[in-house]
């Protein structure tokens, strides 16, 4: 006899991630049954995800886009209808979730990221920001509460899988891997001169604005590096970064023995999201297998830390420890919204958060409230240098 399915809550339904999760919900859905969502508006996406699903509890991000969801709905369901952080705190603690997916971009999905762990519930992590700006106590919290913190980033799903074969004290190095996007191996003159629509056009992976923008400046990597550190418990010095244009190899373990364990497969995040939603099983997946053959060769470079500088702002936030991630993070945000917005060029975004950076004091990172602190501190800080005369437009 089959068990009941494992109840999903999903921070972040109407994103990429979001909708990759319920595609794997309604291909099991003798497995899995969506009990919350939490989106920034209650527009149509939301709308036909609550009618197709039937999830008890929804949130959105604020009374108004509440009174429009509800507006849509018409009785046609009828969820209980959240607001805010509280909203999705709601939707990850109340839900009667068995496992929350954290897939709000940015720092806005730590708080109900970290109730979930503290209330003993397992996270199947996409939001990778949530654990840079708080890693140690979200990791405090899951070990303290006995919940489980799985990774959906591709790379940090990897390295969860390749792990499976052997024990952590018998790991020598951890070996990210990225595909260097749009912009490998072009020049600094070049980089000065990219647009929007072309730091958008990732080479690979299907992704939003902001994550693929990550991508292009490989801030990304440099997030993933202190992902993994607090994931994984290894130090920053024993995690490496290489660059894989085809995407195929998605991350690497090293053994103390000398052998490398890789996990390799196609760049589709459906593939790590339902590993994460089926384990410790491994299910049938609509993911075509890859076919080895047809991929020919595999190539890997080391990045360039010169033209691509925010990896080592990242490793160097990791370094300092206390709230430098949050800051670093922070910065980060507002500086790509700025990108986006046309405010400063593409290579004006890690200049910003060198800046913000180099006011880091060390603080320690002891409370949610010392990392909100932080936060707050490093965007008001990244606003003022956007707006000074030291960035070039």
């Amino acid at each position: 006899m089959r068990n009941a399915p494992k109840k999903i809550a999903i921070l972040g339904s109407t994103g990429s991630i979001g909708r990759s999760t319920l595609d794997v919900v309604a291909r099991h859905r003798d497995r899995l049954q969506v009990v919350g969502l939490a989106a920034g508006s209650g527009g149509a996406r939301l709308t036909e995800q609550i009618l197709r699903f039937r999830p008890a509890v929804v949130s959105v991000k604020d009374e108004r886009a509440a009174r429009d969801l509800a507006a849509r709905l018409d009785g046609r369901a009828r969820p209980r209808i959240g607001v805010g952080t509280a909203g999705a705190t709601e939707v990850a603690v109340a839900s009667g979730a068995d496992l929350v997916v954290s897939a709000i971009v940015g720092a806005a999905g730590l708080l109900p990221t970290l109730a979930a762990l503290s209330a003993g519930i397992t996270v199947a992590l996409a939001n990778k920001e949530s654990l840079v700006v708080a890693g140690e106590l979200m990791v405090r919290a899951a070990r303290e509460a006995g919940a489980q913190l799985l990774p959906v980033d591709s790379e940090h799903n990897a390295i969860h899988q390749c792990l499976r074969a052997g024990r952590r004290e018998e790991v020598d190095r951890i070996i990210l891997t990225g595909s260097g996007g749009p912009f490998r191996g072009m020049d600094r003159s070049a980089l000065e001169r990219v647009s929007v629509e072309e730091a958008l056009r990732h080479p690979t992976w299907s992704m939003g604005p902001k994550i693929t923008v990550d991508s292009a400046t490989l801030m990304n990597k440099g997030l993933e590096v202190i992902e993994a550190s607090f994931l994984f418990g290894i130090p920053a010095e024993r995690i490496d970064v290489v660059i894989h244009p085809q995407s195929v190899v998605h991350s690497m373990v090293r053994f103390r023995d000398g052998s490398v364990v890789a996990q390799l497969g196609a760049a589709d995040m459906r593939h790590p999201i339902q590993y994460a939603l089926s384990w410790p099983e491994r299910w049938e997946s609509a993911v075509a297998p890859l076919d080895i053959l047809e991929v020919g060769a595999l190539t890997f470079e080391p990045p360039d830390h010169e033209r691509f500088p925010c990896l080592g702002l990242a490793r160097e936030a990791l370094r300092r420890g206390g709230t430098a991630p949050a800051r670093l993070n922070a910065a980060n945000e507002v500086a790509v919204a700025a990108f986006l917005a046309g405010q400063i060029r593409f290579v004006d975004i890690p200049a910003v958060i060198e800046e913000v950076l180099a006011e880091e004091d060390g603080s320690p990172a002891d409370s949610v409230e010392d990392v909100l602190a932080a936060d707050r501190e490093a965007r008001r800080r990244a606003r003022a240098v956007i707006g000074s005369e030291r960035i070039r437009r």
